[in-house]
């Protein structure tokens, strides 16, 4: 089957969109390129007929194999901005993401304000964290203990040493 579509007038190679990697030309049907796999955009007779928004821009710079799979969480980030910034070194090497308010600051008082989370799809997790953990901003496992687990062992220090002394104090 050749890469090469016939259009609605019957011309042989030429269709109202094509392939801005491999310039093949497609029906209005297909939405990414046969050969490469890039998405595909209108063209006309000087190129394409839309001028690149920078939604448009941001949508080619994604890869199509890292957009399957329902969304997963990856990484997090202090404020919209520190998010925003995880946002564009995933969007750098293809991987897609959105970005969530975390639990507890989605109420309208916190809506500028407050941790993000941010979300790719299944597909595209590995290569996520990958990219993450070159940048050094990856989670870490198992890395710092719950700040409820440092409070609990805290007070029973705290207790245990109270009780010695006063075993101490009372036995003299």
């Amino acid at each position: 089957m050749s890469a090469r579509k016939s259009s609605s007038s019957g011309e042989p190679g030429i269709g109202p969109l094509a392939c801005p990697r491999c310039a093949l030309r497609h029906e209005l049907d297909d939405a990414f390129c046969s050969a490469c796999g890039m998405p595909l955009v209108y063209v006309g007779a000087e190129g394409p007929e839309y001028p690149a928004s920078p939604a448009r821009v941001r949508a080619r710079k994604i890869r199509p194999e890292y957009t399957e799979g329902r969304l997963v969480r990856v990484a997090g980030g202090r404020n919209q901005a520190e998010a925003e910034l995880i946002q564009n070194l995933l969007l750098e090497e293809g991987v897609p993401s959105i970005l969530r308010r975390a639990a507890g600051f989605d109420v309208p008082d916190f809506l500028a304000a407050g941790p993000r989370d941010v979300l790719v799809p299944e597909a595209g997790v590995e290569p996520a964290r990958e990219i993450l953990l070159e940048a050094d901003l990856a989670p870490t496992e198992g890395g710092k203990p719950p700040r409820v687990a440092l409070v609990i062992a805290a007070v029973a220090g705290g207790g245990a040493l109270t009780a010695l002394i006063a075993w101490l104090l009372g036995g003299a």
